[in-house]
């Protein structure tokens, strides 16, 4: 399972009721901000998840209102040491542009208050713990090196503890072995396989977030199956000249992107001050109904549907 916490969800400029561009990724102990719009720090502390873990800050592109709050972000770690390191990862571009930020605004010739790397990546996995990955894909928007993130727990086979009872299989490092795909022997000199007691693979939960974006015919092999996409809708409809002529999205491309993928669920950020929330979930309902408008501090479980 996933957990998804918008701290900002406004585009291009605040308002009164949502911040930039910034959202936190949660699964088990692990935590990556992505995205770091103006005043992303006083959103975690008033969301009350606090920094603890925030160490990995992925970034979609290198644009001012998704990477302006890495200066008081970092400003503040100088004084009140929050972390013991922090790793960013982006483009070449985005991170040369948060480089002049950090190094040539806030820092000035002073060294970071704890290790800090910048970690150039292109499309492809780049993340890899026990049980899930995190893949980078590119994404068209004004300017190069713009990138997406797709979550995914590992496929995985599921123990089966009532074929282990009937088998005689006793609790503990046996059963885990077994999961690990080792072949164990009873007392009695019997061998238990895997197969024995796994069953069919189980493809995990998937979650595929998308920053500013100009067209969705390259986004959807990536967001294939996704059990949740979170994804710009800066226009609507009625504007979607407009939406072309800047590079974003309207909320019926997106919809209509969650319904060729074979999304579960769609979820729209990134919201112009010009819209009122019920009419970009109007239009995007009427395509892919399963929608939701975030707004700040909404929280969302992304779990795996059967």
């Amino acid at each position: 399972m996933f957990e998804i916490l918008f701290l900002g969800t406004s585009a291009s400029a605040p308002s009164a009721k949502r911040g930039l561009s910034a959202q936190i990724v949660k699964h088990d102990e692990y935590r990556f901000l992505i995205d770091c719009g103006e005043g992303t720090q006083r959103q975690i502390l008033q969301s009350g998840t606090g920094f603890k873990n925030l160490t990995r800050i992925l970034l979609t592109h290198g644009h001012l209102d998704h990477i302006l709050g890495l200066g008081g972000l970092m400003s503040t770690f100088l004084r009140w040491e929050a972390v013991d390191r922090l790793d960013i990862f982006g483009g070449r571009s985005t991170l040369d542009r948060v480089h002049d930020l950090i190094y040539g605004v806030v820092l000035r010739g002073n060294q970071p208050p704890m290790p800090l790397r910048m970690n150039e990546i292109k499309p492809g996995t780049f993340f890899e713990s026990d049980d899930f990955t995190v893949t980078a894909f590119s994404v068209s928007h004004r300017g190069p090196d713009c990138l997406g993130y797709a979550f995914e727990v590992k496929a995985r086979r599921p123990f089966l503890p009532n074929k282990a009872d009937e088998l005689g299989v006793p609790f503990g490092p046996e059963r885990r072995d077994l999961v690990a795909g080792k072949e164990i022997m009873l007392p009695d000199g019997k061998r238990v396989k895997p197969d024995d007691v796994l069953g069919p693979v189980q493809k995990g939960v998937k979650l595929v977030v998308v920053g500013d974006a100009g067209k969705t015919e390259d986004l959807l092999e990536v967001c294939k199956d996704a059990d949740a996409l979170v994804i710009e809708s800066t226009y609507l409809d009625e504007e979607a000249e407009m939406a072309r002529q800047f590079s974003h999205l309207t909320a019926r491309q997106g919809a209509e992107l969650a319904a060729k993928a074979g999304v579960k669920k769609l979820i729209l950020t990134h919201i112009s001050r010009r819209y009122r929330e019920k009419d970009v979930l109007k239009e995007a309902q009427a395509i892919f109904p399963n929608t939701a408008v975030a707004r700040d501090f909404d929280s969302f479980e992304i779990k795996r549907e059967e």
